[in-house]
Order: C-alpha cells, then sequence, then structure tokens
C-alpha cells in the first residue's frame, strides 16, 4: 500500500508540472500577440518615422591608406639600410686591415707614376704576387676630368683627390709608396735613380732602387709648341695647382677691375678671358667660367658681371674635333647663346703679359687684351722619358712618346711596360685609355706570376716527366695583346648642358642637353674610385647649388 500511494503522488506532480508548462506557453503567445497590436498601430499612427534611413555602416579600412603605411615602413627600412651599408663601407675604407710582408722570393715590382694607368692598375693588381713598389712626385691620384670645376669653385680641389695610401693599404701584400722623383731609368741594369725635391728633405734624399719588373706611368707635360711667352704669362689646366692657380688668377682680375677710377678700357681688359684649346678641357673649363659668372658674378659683381668676355681660341677648323658634327654644331649654338667666342682656325704666335698675340685666318695678326690666358692645347713628353727613349735609339724612334708593342711593352726594353700619355701609341692621350691599359697590365701580371712560378718549379724539376708537364702547363698560359674598348665621351658645355657621344649596339649614339647633362654628372660619380670622393663631389655640388660658389680669394 505504501508503494501505491507514492505512485499516484508521483503521477500528480507529472500532471501539475505539465500544466504549469501549458499555462507558461499561453502567456507568452499573448505577450508576442499584443506586441505585434502595438507595433502595427504605432506604424499606422506614424509612417513618416518608417521613411527614416538606417545610419550608415562603419566603411572599412582604406586601400590608399594601407599603401601609404606600407610605403612608409619600406621607406624607413630602405633608409636604415642604406645608412648601415653606408656607415660599414666607409669605416671600411678608413680602417684596412694587416697585409702580408715583403716576400725576398718575389720579383720586385715597381710603378713610376700616380695617375690613371698607375692607379687603375694598382685597383686590379694581386699584390700577393710581388713586392710592389710606388715612386711618384705626389702622393695622391687626381680625377682630371672634373678639373674645370676645381677652377672655378664648383668643388673642393680635396673632393677630387685619392691618396695612394688609401689603394695601397687595401691590397693583400704591403705595398711601398715613396713620394719623389724619378730622375734616370736604367733599361740594361734594371734600376731607377730617384730623389726627394719636396720642400722638407731628410739627410737622405736621393736613391736607386731596382726592379724585376717596371711599369711606366709618368705621363706627359703641357705642350707650348715653342711660343714666346706661354710658360711666363699663361696658366695650365693640367695638375691641381694649375687650377688653383686659375682661380686665384680670375678673381684677382675682377677684384682688380673693381678698383676704384679704373677706366672702362682696362676694365675691359681685366675681364676678358682667353682659353686655348677647343679640347674637352677647353670647352668644360669655358663652360665652368660662364656658370660662375651667370650664377654667382652677376649677383656679387653686378657692376662688373656684364664686361666680362670669355674667348675660345682653336687652331683647327672646329672645337671638339673628337666629337661628331651634330655634337660641335650643338656645342657652338650652345656657346653663342652664353656669349662665348669661339675663333677656329686661329693660331697664338705670342703670349704677352696683358694680351695675346693672335693670328686669323685671314692671316692677318692682331693683339688682343686680356687678363688672363688658359692654355689647355696639347701634350708632349717629359724630359725623363726623353731620357730614357735616348738610351734605345734603335728602337725609340718616335718623338711624340715611348713606342711599345701590342702587350705595352716597351721596344728594346723586355721588362718595362709603358702605359698613359707618355707613350706614342695609336690611341688619344684620354684617361679612358691610360685607364684601361692599367686595367690590361693587371691581368698580364697575373699571368705573368703565374709563369715565373712554373718557370721556377721547372729549374727544379726532378725528373723528364715533371719537366714535361710543367712545360705544357707553361704553354697554356697565353697573352692576348691589349685591345682599347672605347665606351663614349662626355663633355660638360655650360648652362647645365653636357653633350654624348656613345657606342650603343654597335652605333654611335649622340646627345645633348640638360638630360644627357645629369647623365654626365651620374657617369662621373660611378667613376670616382672611392665613395669618399663620390660623397665628397655630390656634396659640392648641393653645397653650391644651394649657396653658390666662393668668391672668396687667398
Amino acid at each position: 500500500m505504501q508503494a501505491a500511494r507514492q505512485a499516484r503522488l508521483m503521477s500528480m506532480s507529472r500532471t501539475l508540472v505539465r500544466s504549469h508548462v501549458r499555462a507558461h506557453k499561453v502567456k507568452l503567445f499573448l505577450t508576442a500577440s499584443t506586441s505585434r497590436a502595438q507595433s502595427g498601430s504605432v506604424a499606422s499612427t506614424a509612417p513618416a518615422a518608417s521613411q527614416t534611413p538606417p545610419p550608415p555602416a562603419p566603411q572599412p579600412q582604406g586601400r590608399w591608406r594601407y599603401f601609404l603605411q606600407t610605403l612608409g615602413r619600406v621607406t624607413l627600412v630602405t633608409i636604415i639600410g642604406a645608412s648601415a651599408t653606408f656607415y660599414y663601407i666607409a669605416q671600411k675604407e678608413r680602417n684596412p686591415g694587416s697585409q702580408l710582408p715583403f716576400d725576398p722570393s718575389k720579383k720586385t715590382l715597381v710603378i713610376l707614376g700616380s695617375g690613371w694607368g698607375a692607379t687603375s692598375l694598382l685597383k686590379g693588381l694581386d699584390t700577393s704576387d710581388y713586392n710592389t713598389i710606388v715612386v711618384s712626385p705626389k702622393n695622391f691620384f687626381l680625377f682630371t676630368p672634373l678639373l674645370p670645376s676645381v677652377a672655378v669653385g664648383t668643388l673642393n680641389a680635396r673632393s677630387i683627390l685619392q691618396p695612394t695610401r688609401y689603394v695601397t693599404r687595401h691590397k693583400s701584400r704591403q705595398v711601398l709608396v715613396i713620394e719623389a722623383e724619378a730622375n734616370e731609368v736604367d733599361p740594361v741594369n734594371k734600376t731607377v735613380t730617384l730623389s726627394d725635391d719636396s720642400e722638407i728633405q731628410g739627410l737622405i734624399s736621393s736613391t736607386t732602387i731596382p726592379y724585376d719588373y717596371l711599369v711606366y706611368a709618368v705621363g706627359a707635360e703641357t705642350q707650348t709648341f715653342g711660343i714666346p711667352g706661354v710658360k711666363e704669362h699663361a696658366c695650365f689646366m693640367k695638375e691641381l695647382h694649375d687650377a688653383e692657380k686659375v682661380q686665384r688668377r680670375f678673381l684677382d682680375c675682377v677684384e682688380s677691375a673693381a678698383f676704384p677710377g679704373q677706366s672702362d678700357e682696362e676694365k675691359d681688359r681685366l675681364l676678358h678671358m682667353v682659353v686655348v684649346g677647343g679640347g674637352p678641357t677647353g670647352i668644360e673649363l669655358s663652360g665652368e667660367l660662364r656658370d660662375f659668372l651667370e650664377e654667382d658674378l652677376k649677383s656679387w659683381y653686378p657692376e662688373l658681371a656684364s664686361r666680362i668676355r670669355i674667348t675660345l681660341v682653336e687652331a683647327l677648323p672646329s672645337v671638339l674635333p673628337s666629337f661628331s658634327k651634330e655634337l660641335i654644331a650643338y656645342t657652338e649654338r650652345t656657346f653663342k647663346e652664353s656669349d662665348i667666342d669661339i675663333l677656329t682656325k686661329t693660331m697664338v704666335k705670342k703670349v704677352n703679359e696683358k694680351s695675346v698675340l693672335l693670328k686669323g685666318p685671314d692671316g692677318v695678326e692682331r693683339e688682343v687684351p686680356c687678363g688672363m690666358v688658359v692654355w689647355a692645347a696639347g701634350n708632349t713628353a717629359r724630359q725623363v722619358s726623353r731620357d730614357l727613349m735616348g738610351k734605345l735609339p734603335e728602337d725609340q724612334t718616335n718623338k711624340r712618346g715611348i713606342a711599345v708593342d701590342d702587350f705595352l711593352r716597351m721596344k728594346g726594353a723586355r721588362d718595362v711596360f709603358a702605359i698613359g700619355d707618355c707613350t706614342a701609341s695609336s690611341y688619344a692621350p684620354t684617361a679612358q685609355v691610360a685607364s684601361q691599359q692599367g686595367a690590361y697590365l693587371s691581368r698580364i701580371f697575373k699571368l705573368l706570376a703565374k709563369k715565373d712560378n712554373l718557370e721556377a718549379k721547372l729549374a727544379h724539376a726532378e725528373n723528364n716527366e715533371e719537366a714535361e708537364k710543367l712545360k705544357k702547363q707553361m704553354d697554356k698560359v697565353k697573352f692576348k695583346p691589349f685591345h682599347y674598348s672605347h665606351q663614349g665621351s662626355l663633355a660638360y658645355i655650360g648652362s647645365d648642358k653636357a653633350i654624348a657621344d656613345l657606342p650603343i649596339f654597335g652605333r654611335e649614339w649622340t646627345s645633348g642637353g640638360v638630360a644627357t647633362f645629369m647623365f654626365w654628372r651620374s657617369a662621373y660619380l660611378s667613376t670616382l674610385f672611392s665613395l669618399r670622393n663620390r660623397s665628397l663631389v655630390a656634396g659640392d655640388w648641393i653645397r653650391v647649388k644651394l649657396w653658390g660658389r666662393d668668391v672668396s680669394r687667398d
């Protein structure tokens, strides 16, 4: 009975739960119906509220903002990376490592000169193969194509100098650099006599050093053609001190013309600049002088600027004979627009202190008053080169310079190589030729070292089989003759314009104008030997663009 009572109680409990759930569902249904009725009533009484547009949905982040954020990150990373690379290269150039000492078993290579040919050779030479000695009266390399820019203050003189030790201290084996003048070369006894001609000398100022191989790269000096007064009264444009002299002389003429009480005739004379030589050097100097006048002197010497005249004198029928006719005509038009007078077929007969005697195409001589004459015409052999040629009269018969064979060996002296302006080769005496000759010799000396090592091993061969093997290896060492590859010609003509004559895909491509001027600058920047020089030159260009050239005179 107790079990039956519990069963009835449980049945009653389930019935009550079901009744409660049904009542709750009905209540929810009635509540929902009332809400829908009220919503319908409100909608019918206020139709305007239903026409209100919904609020705009939030827009996602734009692509432009994402692009700018990405560009900013990439730019920041690039700047940091470039700065780190710049700092690393600068510190590496500034702090050379240790070097191998001289090896008595190695042959001695003596290089005379520190110009384009010698420096290019040093850059590519494997000094571990030789005991290398560099002898030059200058302990630096001069980037001569930018020398006219130094003459007017566009570039600082130190910006285009590369100390020779900056090159030699980064070589694998120690290189001895001697600042001295080579006075005599003995090709028979294979010695070089040199002397210290600097202002301060020690107890020993002259010595003689032996060599196994000699690279003769002493360059040339300016050709005056025996014209009276050129050496005494004209300025040259070949060395650094020449450019600095031109700058001082030019500003001196301007300041003298500004002296109170000066007559108009004397002002015109002082402010007349004559440049002799229609090659790239004379053209670029004339263009740089014109820029100095237009961009700076008109601001600081307004009363004199209109009187300044520039005259270019050339004995040939046209200027820039190595360029195409189109570029020659373009240069002449640009000079005419810049008020630079060009006198072709005109020879200089004499240079006086205050004038220059010219002979025109009509054969009439006339004296032209001027304040400064800049001589940029021709090269001739140095005295030490003439003395060396005189010791080999049967082989050295060309008076223009040292005669060499196809491998740049001096004729009559097997172990002497000659490169650059001191030679009488069929190539033009340009920096491009000398640079390629130096690079060629660096490869030749690598092969010579290999051949010399094989010869040394052959002399100590223990049996015929080993000797034959060494002979076969020696036969494989072959020397190719030097071949010059012309990379084109560039020249700055002033007014932010330049001309270019470039061989592209077997055809000559010519260009002139502002775009070519930018190419000219980028080409010269890339040709500079170190990051230090590139930074200094680029900095000078920016400085001049912002603040102009310095018109102070020391």
